[in-house]
């Protein structure tokens, strides 16, 4: 099968774990958006779901399709977030933030019981670090910050360009007014260690690792669709 028929069989697969009276994080990408209209078509069957959506342009299909929406201070707990991946490493150790909604995706995550990773065999690594790991920063001090990025990712070994993410010949801004930067530093052999070094840089928000997260991944391509659980490291 192709990738957008992966997608949609992977998302059709994590419906079958979604039941009524659910409280639903909904993810953002191409394979959440394939899920949302699936969902979509269970909830005008009589499927009874709340969904909070990690970003604007989810919430906008949501809306559209008739996926009944509320957020976390309304809802603060999830049973369950279902969203995509830009790789998935055999822990599910993953790395998301291409489309630039990490802040509000690993929110959603953590409020849930649970997270199913829904996604095409192609997102499938041994080790994460062949998608640039996105980095969303503060505005402010940004050239300060992005040294800093540097610095401690040497530290660690690693090196490699880091680029401040455009659109349209400005710099991107995500839904909570950040910017982001991509850091392609290549084959990443200690994620936790990055992960805190990152995390001490103030100008940091938050960044695409999102590690001991994801208990299911539901991948989809030419041997069919496969259900892989977490690989304790």
């Amino acid at each position: 099968m192709d990738a957008k028929a992966a997608k949609t069989e992977a998302a059709r697969a994590a419906l079958a774990h979604v039941e009524s009276g659910m409280q639903l994080g909904i993810g953002s990408g191409s394979t959440a958006e394939e899920f949302v209209r699936l969902l979509a078509g269970r909830v005008a069957e009589g499927l009874r779901i709340v969904g909070v959506p990690t970003s604007e342009r989810t919430a906008a299909l949501c809306r559209e399709t008739g996926v009944p929406l509320s957020d976390l201070d309304k809802t603060p707990h999830l049973d369950l977030a279902i969203d995509g991946a830009d790789e998935i490493d055999p822990s599910l150790s993953l790395i998301k933030g291409g489309g630039g909604a990490l802040l509000r995706e690993k929110i959603v995550a953590a409020a849930a019981d649970r997270m199913i990773v829904i996604a095409d065999d192609s997102k499938l690594v041994g080790t994460l670090g062949r998608f640039p790991l996105p980095v969303e920063v503060n505005r402010f001090g940004l050239a300060a910050t992005r040294l800093a990025i540097e610095t401690a990712a040497g530290k660690l070994g690693l090196a490699g360009p880091l680029t401040l993410r455009m659109t349209n010949g400005e710099p991107f801004v995500t839904d909570g007014g950040h910017f982001i930067v991509d850091a392609s530093f290549g084959r990443i052999p200690d994620t936790r260690a990055l992960s805190n070094a990152l995390f001490a840089i103030p100008g940091v928000v938050e960044h695409g690792l999102f590690l001991g997260m994801a208990d299911t991944a539901i991948v989809a391509g030419a041997e069919g669709v496969r259900t892989l659980h977490a690989i304790q490291q």
